[in-house]
């Protein structure tokens, strides 16, 4: 049975660091060539912060244009919603910093940590909101700075991920044929021993050892994560449609998870759906988090290929195991 919210995104924006790190400085840093890279991963290059540069500046940034571009004042904003799992720092949360920064003082906000998945589950929590009637207009943010955890002596992780930001903006809506239409969202923590950072926490409190052992990057058993990534998308894509009474001759566009090209074309495969249903941005931006989807949905508006009335479908799946997908009508 699907679950309708009565709210729908009005709005979409993003945001990358100005640098551009090709594969080609990699082979420098790690033993690796572009050509590796690109045929494991489908990345070409990524953007990456200068030092300084935080996750609330690019979140921030990728709201201010949001927010000029819908010509909606900073007052307007009740509820921000941020997914990241590289924090400003533990506390403040970050969204409260993102308050700060935009000047918008009625909203309240907090942070939600589910890594790759993380957007999606931001999303569903904030259309929650919106679409009870409790909250009038959230700014949803996927942001992460994940050059700021990563070992650039692990060869394995440290060409995968780049840096960046994305927003959208929610809204109420009345109407059956517009805004998000069903989710569902999953965590198998069986899996959250193959993709994580063991130093800082509670377990491991930061210290000379923590950094020592370097504790504080990512950690990720690749072939395991892959695996359940391409069997997850899958089924979770197929599992939203059936459900709704569509199938995947019905949807204009797929947004997944930019996290390797063939975890894509498996999934692409699987929906039997052809190149122009599948949004593929992993070549210019690597796996930024919980940004790629928001980023992957700005630059569909931007290449023209959404429309109002579309069926799209998001689908993610992250560290923790989490995952996630969130099926909607494209409403501007």
């Amino acid at each position: 049975m699907s679950r309708r919210i009565a709210a729908k995104i009005t709005g979409v924006s993003g945001y990358v660091p100005p640098r551009v790190m090709s594969n080609a400085e990699f082979e420098k840093l790690v033993e690796t060539t572009d050509t590796w890279i690109q045929e494991r991963t489908g990345i070409r290059e990524r953007h990456v912060v200068e030092k300084g540069v935080a996750t609330s500046d690019l979140a921030t940034a990728a709201a201010r244009q949001l927010l000029k571009c819908r010509n909606v004042p900073a007052e307007e904003i009740d509820l921000i919603v941020v997914a990241s799992v590289t924090p400003d720092m533990m506390f403040p949360a970050t969204a409260c910093l993102v308050q700060n920064n935009l000047g918008a003082t009625r909203a309240w906000g907090f942070d939600l940590s589910a890594a790759c998945s993380g957007f999606l589950y931001a999303l569903t929590v904030g259309a929650q909101f919106v679409g009870s009637g409790t909250q009038g207009k959230a700014l949803v943010i996927g942001s992460d700075v994940m050059t700021s955890i990563l070992d650039y002596q692990d060869r394995a992780t440290c060409v995968l991920f780049g840096d960046g930001a994305g927003a959208v903006l929610l809204e109420p809506t009345d109407r059956d044929d517009e805004g998000i239409l069903d989710f569902v969202h999953d965590v198998d923590g069986s899996g959250g021993k193959f993709l994580y950072m063991p130093g800082g926490g509670s377990l491991h409190p930061s210290s000379h050892e923590t950094v020592d052992k370097r504790m504080h990057y990512i950690h990720q058993e690749g072939a395991q994560v892959f695996k359940y990534a391409v069997r997850r998308t899958a089924e979770l894509a197929c599992e939203l449609l059936k459900r709704n009474g569509f199938t995947s001759k019905d949807l204009a566009l797929v947004v997944p998870h930019q996290a390797n090209l063939r975890i894509i074309r498996a999934m692409q495969e699987r929906l039997g759906v052809d190149d122009s249903k599948i949004m593929i941005n992993i070549e210019r931006y690597g796996n930024t988090t919980a940004g790629t989807i928001p980023l992957g949905l700005r630059d569909a508006v931007e290449q023209g290929r959404l429309k109002k009335g579309d069926l799209v479908l998001l689908i993610a799946v992250g560290a923790g195991y989490t995952a996630g997908g969130i099926l909607l009508r494209w409403a501007y």
